[in-house]
């Protein structure tokens, strides 16, 4: 028989431990570090470290992006541009469509770390370049606009993409919540330090600007780090992996030429749709809600109760997200896994516009809203980025990122087209909780395709 103390641990395995006590047979000690990170994912020895640096990485990156997204709207509105809002999306899925192919082209060429790192520096470059204009007084706001549309989706998917390169499948289920962890709290502090900044010192979206870009070269420095590290602790395999290309051919053509790949893009987009026209729902609702409340014309008292409410619903959104992602997002892929929490948003949204459709009232909408969208930014969210551990290095990075990018926005263009269409044929707000509840009968179905799918290629 086998002396237990030379069993060597296979995580990536059947799991041979009992969540949340995160002990496994055969296993060396974990440090303080990783004891206390256990209490929120299943983190292993040797892994502390890593998890925590790269969940520094994100939630710089989730802060910076709140940082440009307080100048962007301060620079929209003063501007006179406010109505690009409506072609943005358009005008960013046309711009990705050259994008994209040029990513794939780089990343053909050099290894992750210097693609990152020639992506964050072009990234960084082009805000500095924002900020000089703006101190000449020139007019920048459509243009940043549109460009922060392209960056905070493709910055957010490159990271994801590396997550995925550094970690086996097994490691990616079980540290991606930790690492979710880290965009929660970015997403919820960095728009509090945003206002806080505008608000109590002399910040401008310049001051901003040059804050994201210096950010930036942060959280390059922190993958290289990890990038380091993870190497170590590899084998010959993974040491020659991390300093080749990503070959193949560029993120279009692969998603077209992989079923699971194509499943993933149609998820995206029909995700974004019924999310957008949520967002719409809940806006006519409000809009109704403070003309019913403030009388007499006065715009500004209509803007302040807008604000509020607002102000209030992102807060119970961001933090319920944030909750969810600490203490419950790992238990439920531990209990139920990537496949089965593929379910889980497209049953609550089914559930939420069936409620919407017959008792579309504004406290309700709310509440329901505040759970779907927290749910998405948590749990959806790790699910996602999940679902990329059994494909190709070509596919976490080229087509990873046509679909974070290109398909996300023409998600949002598609919601656009359809608000259009249903506004002018007179639709009111049941009838677009009723077409959200037939478009959330079909994620599930596409779901459950996704599902099979992953199932073949982890067998």
């Amino acid at each position: 028989m086998n002396d237990p103390r030379t069993l060597v641990s296979h995580p990536e395995l059947e799991s041979q431990q009992s969540f949340p006590h995160f002990r496994t047979v055969g296993e060396p000690p974990r440090n303080a570090l990783e004891r206390v990170l256990s209490v929120f994912a299943d983190v292993r020895a040797g892994e502390g470290l890593g998890v925590l640096l790269l969940a520094v990485t994100v939630f710089l990156l989730l802060a910076g992006y709140y940082l440009l997204k307080t100048a962007r709207e301060a620079l929209i509105l003063t501007e006179g541009g406010a109505e690009v809002k409506a072609y943005s999306s358009a005008a960013q899925a046309v711009l990705l469509l050259l994008v994209v192919p040029a990513y794939g082209w780089l990343a053909s060429r050099v290894a992750r770390v210097p693609l990152i790192g020639l992506s964050n520096a072009f990234f960084a470059a082009t805000l500095l370049v924002f900020a000089s204009l703006r101190a000449a007084g020139t007019p920048v706001g459509i243009v940043f606009y549109i460009w922060l549309g392209i960056f905070n989706v493709f910055v957010i998917s490159q990271f994801w993409a590396f997550a995925n390169d550094v970690y086996t499948e097994g490691q990616g289920r079980r540290l991606f919540p930790f690492i979710g962890v880290g965009s929660s709290l970015g997403a919820w502090l960095g728009a509090e330090a945003a206002g806080a900044l505008v608000t109590y010192t002399t910040a401008d979206p310049g001051t901003l600007m040059i804050g994201t870009a210096a950010l930036l070269a942060v959280c390059f420095g922190l993958i290289v780090v990890v990038n380091r590290r993870e190497v170590q602790r590899s084998d010959a395999v993974g040491r020659r992996q991390s300093d080749a290309p990503i070959e193949g051919r560029n993120g279009f053509a692969l998603i077209v030429a992989d079923r699971y790949l194509l499943l993933i893009a149609a998820l995206m987009v029909l995700l974004n749709i019924v999310n957008t026209s949520g967002e719409f729902l809940l806006s006519k609702l409000v809009v109704a809600d403070a003309a019913a409340h403030v009388t007499g014309g006065d715009v500004g008292a209509r803007q302040r109760y807008i604000g509020a409410f607002y102000g209030a619903f992102f807060g119970r959104v961001n933090l319920l997200g944030l909750l969810l992602q600490l203490f419950v997002t790992s238990r439920l892929l531990r209990a139920i896994g990537v496949r089965g929490a593929l379910f889980v948003l497209p049953v609550l949204a089914l559930v939420n516009y069936s409620v919407i459709a017959v008792a579309p009232v504004l406290a309700v909408v709310g509440a329901l809203k505040v759970l779907e969208n927290s749910t998405d930014y948590s749990i959806q969210n790790t699910v996602r980025q999940a679902l990329f551990l059994p494909t190709t290095r070509e596919a976490k990075y080229k087509a990873k990122a046509a679909i974070d990018t290109f398909f996300m926005r023409l998600g949002d263009v598609t919601q656009a087209l359809i608000v259009r269409v249903g506004t002018g044929m007179g639709a009111g707000v049941a009838a677009f909780a009723w077409l959200n509840v037939a478009l959330t009968v079909a994620w599930l179905a596409l779901a459950g395709q996704i599902a099979r799918e992953h199932r073949r290629r982890t067998v």
